[in-house]
């Protein structure tokens, strides 16, 4: 098994760190007590659904927090493939981004921030000298740091970028988790024709209707070259996963064949393409 120790000072991007190995497939845990970790590690090993990667953050909120560098030691024992990460910023840095949280340091809540942030680094300074990896925050952006684990941990990979196309029914609620919108509504509406009312947009029927019109066929193309202009740029912001709603009056006939047809122009050049009806269940 694969396994990723996460810790360092607070502040300095743990949870941030541990978002990005679970977008990149690994069971991901937090401040669990370090002496329940081997335990944790012999069942996985002992299970027969096996866990392959595993990502734990441990900071000093953890209890028991002082077994760590004994659990460490004990994990390299086994039959684990251990890497021990720890994420350091400078003291300056640490307190702006405390202050822009506005919350209290774990160490003493109650105390000077900058006394909180020299009694952590105390604290941490045996962990940090036998960390295997060590990356320093202070200038890095949110994705210039998930580029730097990238190409520590993932031999510079970057997971793609799943599309989700999902059809719905204005009249239903709008799409809440769509990054992107599409309004089909303009189209002519196969509902009031009594033969096809009955049927839906996956039905060749409703296809052929729909995109039976001129503007049918250049709303298509002109969505598909704005969404293969902004794929690329949304994965090199780090998006890992991009809605695109596609919505119609009752969610049935227009947006359904649509959807459809966008699905299968960005089937042929992307692999991560998924297509949902969410008001199927109404039709």
């Amino acid at each position: 098994m694969e396994a990723v120790i996460i810790t360092g000072m607070s502040g300095a991007g743990k949870t941030l760190a541990l978002n990005h190995f679970e977008d990149m497939g690994y069971y991901c845990m937090e401040n669990l007590p370090p002496k329940f970790i081997v335990d944790f590690v012999e069942l996985i090993n002992n299970s027969t659904k096996s866990i392959e990667k595993l990502a734990i953050v441990i900071d000093v909120r953890a209890r028991f927090f002082e077994d760590l560098s004994e659990t460490i030691q004990n994990l390299k024992k086994m039959d684990c493939e251990l890497k021990v990460l720890f994420l350091d910023a400078s003291n300056r840095t640490l307190i702006n981004r405390y202050k822009e949280l506005r919350r209290p340091h774990p160490v003493n809540p109650n105390g000077a921030l900058s006394d909180s942030i020299e009694l952590e680094r105390e604290m941490l300074s045996e962990i940090k000298d036998n960390s295997d990896i060590i990356i320093d925050t202070t200038r890095l952006s949110a994705i210039s740091f998930k580029n730097k684990l990238n190409s520590i941990f993932f031999n510079g990979n970057k997971k793609d970028l799943v599309i989700n196309i999902e059809s719905f029914g204005f009249k239903n609620g709008i799409l809440v988790e769509a990054d992107l919108v599409f309004d089909v509504r303009f189209l002519p509406n196969p509902y009031y024709i009594e033969e096809l009312k009955e049927l839906n947009g996956k039905d060749d029927e409703i296809q052929n209707y729909v995109m039976g019109f001129d503007d049918s066929k250049i709303f298509l193309n002109k969505v598909v070259d704005l969404l293969e202009f902004l794929i690329p740029k949304y994965k090199a912001e780090g998006k890992n996963m991009l809605t695109i709603g596609v919505g119609c009056t009752g969610g049935k006939h227009r947006s359904v064949c649509l959807a459809e047809k966008i699905y299968s122009e960005l089937k042929k050049e992307h692999s991560n393409v998924n297509i949902s009806h969410r008001d199927e269940r109404l039709w």
